[in-house]
């Protein structure tokens, strides 16, 4: 009868913490930026999920020593040793599958998560170090099949700006992109290694000299948001900043017809401003700094460093 009671109380304590588990899980999702693309909700049902699964184990061990430690302490004078479990088959095998499973699965979620994103042009990196023998030269080029997409935006990155060209050839420091409308994104890296980060897209992509990277993502939420450089590219990596605003069909139609009929004028590059600015510091490092990119030239008017 106690024994029965016993598995009872381990059966109430285990739903327990499934439910205490997934709450704690569901929360995790507030602890993230706000969700701004359909790909981000995929990215945060898994993040969730791993934190109920952390919770889960963290709780159920803590439960587990303190029960031991209530029930089952040996009195002062008792030196003997408690029941051996590494000869035991079934554990071993519990806690070598369990994890085994878990790992392999969340693999497999995160790959297919991965693959929504549609990031082509990465095939062709590992085609070109890993060849095999069997497969023809351009078999990864033909693997690549394009997610349908509104429109394509070209995005060139370098040291230490962002520039983006639309279809009809307007050039802008700022990003805009149509709300609900899937947008196919060109990466190009003129110079070193770059990297496409904007938390609130759940999207940190890295751009590699002379390969095309295509993405497309899908906005669900208008606003302001910002582009950053998650590769350390040199001094003024921090610095490379753009703005990204998410915004109806209308809006966007009109300011790309507002900017198209501006002349093209010198855009503003903040490395620039803190390169030309007088060392604060009292020894120089020695350490070899390029020089920030020429300003550059877009249909988006801002104001130059020179005024």
């Amino acid at each position: 009868m106690f024994r029965f009671l016993e598995y009872l109380l381990i059966a109430g304590y285990i739903a327990v913490l499934l439910v205490i588990s997934h709450w704690i899980g569901q929360q995790a999702e507030s602890w993230m930026p706000l969700q701004a693309t359909a790909e981000a909700k995929k990215v945060d049902d898994l993040f969730s999920f791993l934190v109920s699964i952390g919770a889960f184990i963290l709780l159920g061990l803590v439960g587990m020593m303190l029960y031991s430690v209530l029930f089952f302490r040996a009195s002062k004078d008792d030196y003997s040793e408690g029941h051996p479990s590494r000869g035991d088959v079934r554990l071993e095998i519990l806690w070598t599958a369990t994890p085994t499973l878990l790992v392999l699965w969340i693999a497999f979620q995160s790959f297919n998560i991965y693959q929504q994103l549609d990031i082509l042009g990465l095939a062709q990196i590992v085609h070109l170090h890993m060849p095999l023998e069997s497969e023809p030269a351009d078999a990864a080029l033909v693997s690549d099949v394009p997610k349908p997409a509104s429109e394509t935006i070209d995005v060139f990155a370098k040291q230490w700006e962002w520039s983006f060209r639309y279809p009809n050839n307007v050039t802008s420091n700022e990003l805009h992109l149509k709300v609900d409308r899937s947008t196919r994104l060109n990466l190009h890296a003129q110079d070193v290694i770059h990297g496409f980060y904007v938390p609130e897209f759940r999207l940190k992509q890295d751009i590699i000299p002379k390969r095309d990277i295509d993405i497309v993502l899908t906005p669900t939420r208008t606003g302001k948001y910002k582009l950053k450089d998650s590769q350390f590219s040199g001094t003024y990596f921090a610095l490379m900043e753009a703005d990204i605003y998410v915004e109806s069909l209308k809006a966007y139609n009109q300011w790309l017809v507002q900017v198209a009929s501006e002349p093209t004028t010198v855009v503003k590059n903040q490395a620039v401003a803190e390169h030309i600015q007088a060392p604060k510091t009292l020894f120089k490092s020695g350490w070899y700094t390029v020089a920030p990119t020429p300003r550059a030239v877009a249909n988006k008017r801002k104001v130059s460093n020179d005024t």
